[in-house]
């Protein structure tokens, strides 16, 4: 298959981006396709050549895109439209596109609605559950309405809200964070009206939404659901702090377990909250669940990423490992579920 990896974009979560579209291409090329890696934001300068060609080096690829963070913020100053020079052009000559996006701009939905317009087939979700799994406080809400256990929370607007908890009836500790950010930029934890103050201006400083919910002690978990199917669980054991930024990114920062040691019952349970999320949102070819649980086992969904990380060690890729899936297989076969959309 002729195959563009559409990666970077100009998002927080560029870099993430630039990785994943790497592994993912290469992988794809290893299985003897002709996925080529372009960047939605930079574009490609001529379509002079052949594009899909069996000469491709991916490494340069993406070492081109890294270059080109360097001016990001001073063409985000001059430059309105998303899409860089030929991208669209060039998705139009493939036999589908494999989002490799992370972020606003990527997984909120609105690229997903110009492939759509435009005819070009894509992997991952569709314009509006892509847009509903982006919001984290819809997202509460269709948890709350579907009955998917989530923590106790609410959204708050820039200038319209207060700044002290109690006006709220929650108590500290809580988690404060954009309501559509990803990668957990912005995200912090408040255990006094001082640190809830400054978490609010951080996150504000993001997004003009909020989401503040009430922290959960305990063990972060995650499951990939592919086709509707939960993968194996996976625990994310950070050796300081959370799972923010930092933790996700840096290596040797987590202990990742895949299959979490966990009961049966609970690893049965966790699988079936995922299937249920991933439905309620009306979720579609794959996405990853975040949890927490308790000390006593009661478990809580965080929120769904419908464009999660697929470097090679991401956690998707992991969970694919324990049932015998190696990296490249699994992203053909996120190739393969998403082209059901389009039987």
């Amino acid at each position: 298959m002729n195959i563009v990896v559409l990666a970077g974009g100009n998002s927080t979560e560029r870099e993430v981006s630039i990785s994943s579209g790497q592994g993912v291409c290469q992988a794809l090329r290893e299985r003897n396709h002709k996925a080529i890696l372009v960047d939605a934001y930079f574009g490609k300068e001529s379509m002079d050549g052949e594009l899909f060609s069996e000469k491709y080096d991916t490494e340069q690829a993406a070492a081109w895109m890294r270059k080109q963070s360097n001016n990001l913020e001073e063409v985000m100053k001059t430059r309105q439209e998303f899409f860089g020079p030929h991208v669209l052009e060039i998705c139009q000559k493939a036999d589908i596109v494999f989002l490799a996006l992370h972020g606003a701009n990527g997984e909120d939905g609105k690229v997903q609605s110009v492939l759509d317009l435009m005819g070009i087939k894509y992997t991952g979700c569709g314009p509006l559950s892509s847009g509903m799994a982006m919001d984290k406080g819809i997202t509460k809400m269709v948890f709350e309405a579907k009955g998917v256990p989530t923590p106790k929370g609410m959204t708050l607007e820039k200038g319209e809200c207060s700044s002290y908890l109690s006006d709220y009836g929650m108590d500290f500790p809580v988690i404060v964070k954009p309501c559509c950010g990803g990668s957990s930029v912005g995200v912090c934890i408040a255990h006094n009206q001082q640190e809830y103050g400054a978490a609010l201006m951080e996150a504000f400083s993001y997004e003009n939404q909020v989401v503040v919910e009430q922290f959960i002690t305990g063990r972060e978990f995650s499951v990939a659901v592919v086709d509707g199917k939960a993968y194996p669980v996976i625990e994310i054991a950070p050796l300081e702090g959370f799972y923010d930024y930092k933790n996700k990114y840096s290596a040797g920062s987590c202990v990742e377990t895949c299959p979490a040691d966990l009961p049966a019952s609970l690893t049965k349970e966790m699988q079936m909250y995922a299937e249920k999320g991933y439905e309620a949102l009306n979720l579609q070819a794959y996405a990853r669940l975040d949890f927490l649980m308790e000390e006593d086992g009661s478990m809580y969904c965080l929120e769904a990423n419908t464009l999660p990380g697929m470097t090679p060690t991401s956690l998707i890729p992991q969970e694919a490992s324990v049932i015998g899936m190696n990296y490249p297989q699994l992203c053909e076969k996120l190739i393969e579920v998403s082209l059901k959309k389009y039987q």
